[in-house]
């Protein structure tokens, strides 16, 4: 467990835990991109920019006041749908690109971690990746994908 409040106010960088993050996780991220492997609730709220990638549970209010950045959720029972805040958030299923660009994430976060989920996830990645949700703010997703277009190769 990694405690409360990580990345609250990130502006750069990347971060990669193995374990679960407290609540509040991302607040008002600006630009960091995270790999995590659960949250509690409040997940990425007033997030402004950056990624965030969750391998597994998160809490309620997810993306609550979200204007900018990107939010993935690894989730088969759709059950996230109920834990978005969807007044100014939307949830959809991520296409080729951001499938691509998830990949090399969690390979990242494997590779610097040691994560059997993450690595268990990348063995099984054909049927895995059906399983994630993009969540972003209303509208933006067309914004958003063509900031990071390009940025599978990018350093992660």
């Amino acid at each position: 467990m990694i405690g409360n409040t990580v990345l609250y106010g990130a502006t750069a960088g990347r971060a990669f835990f193995r374990g679960l993050a407290g609540e509040r996780f991302a607040v008002r991220n600006s630009g960091a991109w995270a790999v995590v492997e659960g949250v509690g609730d409040h997940a990425c709220e007033y997030m402004t920019g950056g990624v965030v990638i969750v391998l597994g549970e998160t809490g309620t209010n997810v993306g609550a006041g979200m204007t900018g950045g990107e939010c993935y959720v690894l989730d088969a029972t759709s059950s996230i749908l109920a834990r978005v805040n969807s007044q100014l958030v939307e949830a959809q299923r991520p296409d080729g690109p951001q499938l691509a660009r998830l990949r090399a994430l969690i390979a990242r976060h494997v590779e610097l971690t040691g994560s059997a989920r993450g690595a268990t996830l990348l063995e099984r990645w054909e049927g895995a990746a059906d399983a994630f949700w993009r969540i972003a703010p209303r509208g933006e997703l067309a914004r958003i994908e063509s900031v990071h277009e390009g940025s599978v190769g990018a350093p992660v």
